[in-house]
């Protein structure tokens, strides 16, 4: 084969030929790059530490999945290291890239066993990675670093733009997305945040945004009905909605989006097909823009071959050499000490003053992710839950640290949760202890129907409202677990809605005390029995502080194809309620 070299001055200035060094060396610098990767430390390599032999001695393969945005750029870079005869410890690389949905991979990381067909993942964002990792039995990823970059903003046609004084006028999230709820005349499309990290990031801010204002939960979920009536299944399906021209036919189909939320690369690679056609102009709201960051992560890295690995780590140092910095830029991309960001960003459709050039947002937390999808589950697909909430004795047991009772610290958490509801959703709840009503432990306060029904001078929220707020320990009682849970659940799945999101949530801080009651092994068959896959009504059972049997929940929960959860605080259990609908959305999806 003939020599190698860098890459041609096309993609940006050319660096000269290492010098050959001496073989035992470079595997030793390989090995020890394969080490620190194993170890999930990010890279930060120069590109001659790595000795090139003036010859292939043999060929090594790597299969790269990758967003399909970040796939070109990452094809292209490929394509000239084959060119270029470049080498991975004297073997010539040859990478294959496919582009594939990031939301796709890590659901197939998550469920597919064996081994992928791929030695390494580069999705759009690290959420991604974040939720295959929270998955005990995933495919193991390591990630070694980030490749790319590109912050998250709104698109508009130049009308929609010009109309609210681009680029001269600077707004933030909610101030954009209030305008598409106050505005019919603007449709603002997004991708579906359950499967597209731009729609999620967005949507994340935008909440975080509305809950700081008041009556933050109610906005917040407001905006998220907005947005749902408009999203698409990906990014790339959005922008086939967005207004080919600024003709009348164009405008006025109410298919069509005059604004969008994407990334910049997004609009930078729309402006370079549209030409001068219908480029779009690019807001960056002044309360920062979350960014896609696009881990390059290895997939079951303890499984791949030596050069695999070495090749691995080879192809990113690539990437993040000036070459291939110079790549990824000219597809759009930011880069770690690449070129200003200027020339990408008015590609994008950015002018001064709009902040494209400040500080990215800091990302999310796990919680607020959680909470976002939940959110957005339970706005996309209005609910219908029935609340079962232990009132027994224990429950004015103090939770340590707070100076309040559990059922105190519960309510609170359960009003939260009840916030996080549109007026579409169906909520109800019942109070259980042993012997609470007659022989039976548990009693129905509020039946289950529409929150924003009226019956009288209030609404089912206000009614339900008054419910949790009136919850207290009954003296002396105890759990009535069991019992309790088979009645709600038997009236959860005759009362089966379709079109909506049915489940049942039991929270209780202790085990079953009712020894009249129906045993456990035949809960479990009985709920296994009534359980429908047809028409699913996940049981989420919480058990509050030490006194409950996790091994116990998880078993009565799992029989309808839900999920236990243990927490020791009951403050938590706003969040756990989200995190289990998200879950079980996903399973019903």
């Amino acid at each position: 084969m003939g020599r190698h070299s860098s890459m041609p001055d096309e993609y940006g200035t050319a660096t000269s030929a290492p010098r050959p060094r001496p073989r035992g060396r470079s595997v030793a610098i390989a090995t020890a790059l394969v080490l620190v990767v194993a170890a999930g430390t990010a890279l930060a390599v120069r590109s001659d530490l790595i000795g090139l032999g003036d010859f292939c001695d043999d060929t090594v393969h790597l299969d790269v999945v990758a967003s399909p945005d970040v796939a070109p750029a990452l094809r292209a870079a490929a394509d000239r290291a084959r060119e270029q005869n470049i080498t991975s410890d004297g073997d010539c690389l040859d990478v294959a890239v496919t582009g594939r949905e990031s939301s796709q991979v890590a659901d197939a990381l998550r469920t597919t066993k064996g081994r992928p067909d791929y030695q390494v993942w580069v999705p759009d964002s690290d959420l991604w990675v974040q939720r295959v990792e929270r998955t005990g039995k995933a495919t193991r990823l390591t990630t070694a670093g980030n490749v790319a970059a590109s912050p998250i903003g709104v698109g508009m046609v130049p009308s929609a733009a010009k109309a609210f004084g681009w680029p001269e006028k600077t707004y933030s999230w909610t101030q954009l997305t209030g305008a598409a709820m106050d505005d019919d005349k603007l449709r603002l499309g997004a991708a579906d945040p359950a499967r597209s990290s731009t729609g999620l990031l967005a949507l994340s801010k935008l909440a975080g945004a509305a809950k700081r204002s008041a009556d933050g939960d109610t906005r917040a979920a407001a905006m998220a009905k907005v947005l749902s009536q408009r999203t698409s299944d990906s990014d790339g399906q959005l922008m086939d909605t967005v207004a080919r021209d600024d003709s009348g036919t164009e405008q006025g189909n109410p298919r069509r989006n005059q604004a969008v939320i994407l990334s910049e690369q997004a609009a930078f690679a729309h402006n370079a097909g549209a030409g001068a056609g219908n480029p779009l102009d690019l807001f960056y709201p002044k309360d920062g823009s979350p960014q896609l960051n696009y881990p390059f992560s290895l997939v079951d890295a303890d499984a791949l071959a030596t050069d695999e690995s070495r090749a691995a780590v080879r192809f990113m140092t690539l990437l993040g050499a000036p070459d291939g910095r110079s790549i990824l830029e000219k597809h759009g991309f930011r880069t770690d000490g690449g070129a200003s960001p200027d020339a990408v960003a008015e590609q994008a459709g950015a002018r001064a003053p709009q902040p494209y050039a400040e500080p990215t947002s800091q990302p999310p937390s796990e919680e607020e992710i959680e909470e976002t999808l939940g959110m957005w589950t339970i706005t996309v697909q209005s609910a219908r839950i029935s609340t079962v909430v232990d009132a027994s004795a224990s429950m004015a047991n103090p939770v340590p640290g707070r100076g309040e009772s559990r059922m105190e610290v519960t309510k609170a958490s359960m009003l939260a949760a009840l916030a996080t509801f549109t007026s579409e959703d169906e909520i109800g709840l019942w109070e259980f202890s042993t012997l609470l009503d007659g022989n039976r432990d548990y009693k129905k306060l509020v039946p289950t129907e529409r929150l924003g029904d009226r019956e009288g001078s209030g609404t089912q929220r206000s009614r339900l409202t008054a419910a949790f707020t009136s919850l207290q320990p009954v003296p002396g009682g105890a759990t009535g677990l069991y019992d309790t849970t088979l009645a709600a659940y038997k009236e959860a799945t005759s009362s089966y809605k379709s079109g909506k999101f049915n489940a049942v949530v039991v929270v209780t801080d202790g085990v079953n005390e009712d020894p009249g009651s129906v045993s456990r092994s035949s809960l479990v068959s009985q709920l296994q029995d009534l359980a429908d896959p047809e028409h699913p009504v996940p049981l989420i059972a919480i058990a509050v502080g030490p006194d409950t049997d996790k091994d116990e929940i998880e078993q009565i929960a799992e029989a309808t194809g839900g999920s236990g959860h243990q927490v020791s605080d009951p403050a938590d259990i706003q969040q756990v309620i989200l995190k289990a609908i998200v879950q079980a959305g996903a399973a019903s999806g």
